[in-house]
């Protein structure tokens, strides 16, 4: 788990993200990929042979606070994916601490996330708590969620 270095880093978030939201959820591309992603602090997940297993990302300062309505001590993890042939590896959870200590390191006291509802049992397992009611997002029923660090 790392937070990316580079432009073939950022590719690599991209190509899973692509992979999981818009080709098998049917997320359109113009709202997968916004203009959060220029100044997020994305983390990926990789194998030992350097192929991408995860991504997810984190929004902080005035870019998480637009976001969630939230002040500025609550950061904003997002994008959160996982390849299908990683998924139940341990990578999502291993994804989510690792932005959560990149919050903490950047002096977030809290982490809001969207979940998608599907979702709600693998973040609350992680500690995070559901609040307000379901919304859709790119077409897909969502929960606000949030968990103190």
């Amino acid at each position: 788990m790392r937070e990316i270095t580079g432009p073939a880093d950022l590719e690599a978030c991209f190509a899973v993200r692509r992979e999981v939201f818009v080709e098998e959820q049917g997320v359109p591309a113009d709202e997968e990929f916004d203009a959060y992603d220029e100044t997020a602090a994305h983390l990926l997940a990789v194998r030992a042979d350097g192929v991408p297993l995860g991504t997810g990302r984190l929004l902080y300062g005035a870019d998480a606070t637009a976001k969630t309505g939230a002040d500025a001590s609550v950061g904003s993890l997002g994008r959160l994916a996982v390849s299908r042939a990683a998924r139940g590896l341990g990578v999502g959870a291993a994804l989510v601490r690792a932005i959560e200590g990149t919050a903490r390191a950047r002096g977030l006291a809290a982490v809001d996330l969207h979940a998608q509802t599907r979702a709600l049992g693998f973040y609350e397992r992680l500690g995070y708590v559901a609040y307000g009611p379901e919304f859709p997002d790119a077409g897909i029923p969502h929960r606000a969620m949030r968990r103190a660090l």
